[in-house]
């Protein structure tokens, strides 16, 4: 735990616990939340074939979990950590172009 706490510059053991709902939380929210988007778009088990229900259902997640993991992290005090790690996880999916860099003078 301390090993970890240092990589993610965490000072309090509370501060570790609150993270850790949070991501408890958006993962199983976003879970939660994809199968009635898909719906919205018209996309249900009935109407289309599993092989393609399911690979798509997945893939909508992502996108929902990277949104609701900020909003959730601000909720919860945590915005600036969960903010530095989006923008590392993304730029480590090679979508490190979303974000602006300013290059030195």
């Amino acid at each position: 735990m301390g090993n970890l706490k240092q990589r993610w510059g965490i000072t309090s053991n509370f501060q570790f616990v609150v993270i850790f709902i949070v991501f408890a939380i958006t993962g199983s929210t976003s879970a939660y939340l994809s199968k009635p988007i898909l719906a919205w778009i018209g996309i249900t088990k009935q109407s289309v074939s599993p092989w393609f229900y399911y690979p798509l259902y997945i893939i909508l997640i992502f996108p929902v979990y990277q949104i609701l993991l900020v909003s959730i992290g601000f909720l919860f005090g945590q915005f600036k950590f969960f903010w530095r790690f989006e923008k590392k996880m993304l730029k480590s999916l090679g979508l490190g172009f979303l974000f602006k860099t300013e290059k030195p003078s």
